[in-house]
C-alpha cells in the first residue's frame, strides 16, 4: 500500500490517510496542481494555508527558510507529536500551500507508520484534514469515502482515529511565538 501511495503522489495524485490526529489529504507539496486538487475537493478558501507532515525533523529546512532557534527548541521538545510549527516558507513552495502568507506549518507525526508513509512519498506530504471545508474531520476511511466519493486516487484504511483534538499550531515567526490553534498539546496562554 505504501508503494502504491508513493507512486500516486509522485504522479501528482491525491491520497487520504490516517495521520496521528485525524485523516488527512496527502499530495506532493511542491506540485501546485496536486495541491489545487485538494483545495477543490475541500471547497477550501484561498486564504488558508495547508500544513505539511514531515518524515523527520532533519528535513524541516527543505520547507522552512529560516529554522530559527525558537523553531528548533520547540521541535526538540514536542516532535514527533501533534504540534504544527509555522515558519517562513522557502520560496519554492507553491502559493497553493502558503495561501500567500509566505509561511508554512510543518510537523513530524508521532506515529511510525505515518512517518514511513511520508518518507516513501518523498519526505513531506500535505496533511489538511480529510473533510469538506466547514465539516468535522474524517475519523475513518469510510468517512473519507463518504465525504469524497470521487476525486481521491487512494484511500488508505489506517483504522479508526482515537485522537479527540487536532494538532496545536504555533507560529514561531513572531516574538513571542503565538498559538494559532489550540489542540492536542497544551502550550498555555
Amino acid at each position: 500500500m505504501i508503494l502504491d501511495a508513493a507512486k500516486i503522489v509522485s504522479a501528482g495524485g491525491v491520497i487520504a490517510f490516517r495521520t496521528d490526529t485525524f485523516y488527512g489529504l496527502g499530495a506532493d507539496p511542491l506540485n501546485a496542481h496536486a495541491v489545487s486538487r485538494i483545495r477543490e475537493l475541500k471547497g477550501r478558501e484561498d486564504n488558508k494555508p495547508i500544513l505539511l507532515l514531515l518524515s523527520d525533523a532533519s528535513i524541516a529546512d527543505r520547507f522552512i527558510a529560516d529554522v530559527s532557534e525558537a523553531f528548533e527548541e520547540v521541535a526538540r521538545k514536542f516532535w514527533p507529536g501533534p504540534l504544527t510549527i509555522v515558519g517562513v516558507a522557502v520560496p519554492a513552495l507553491p502559493s497553493e500551500i502558503t495561501a500567500g502568507t509566505e509561511t508554512v506549518g510543518v510537523r513530524v507525526p508521532a506515529d511510525n507508520d505515518v512517518r514511513d508513509l511520508v518518507r516513501a512519498c518523498g519526505g513531506a506530504l500535505t496533511a489538511t484534514s480529510a473533510n469538506p471545508s466547514g465539516r468535522e474531520p474524517a475519523r475513518s476511511a469510510q468517512e473519507v469515502r463518504d465525504y469524497f466519493p470521487r476525486g481521491i486516487d487512494l484511500v488508505i484504511d489506517g483504522g479508526e482515529v482515537t485522537a479527540t483534538e487536532p494538532s496545536t499550531v504555533l507560529d514561531v515567526t513572531t516574538v513571542p511565538p503565538r498559538v494559532v490553534r489550540r489542540g492536542a498539546i497544551n502550550l498555555g496562554g
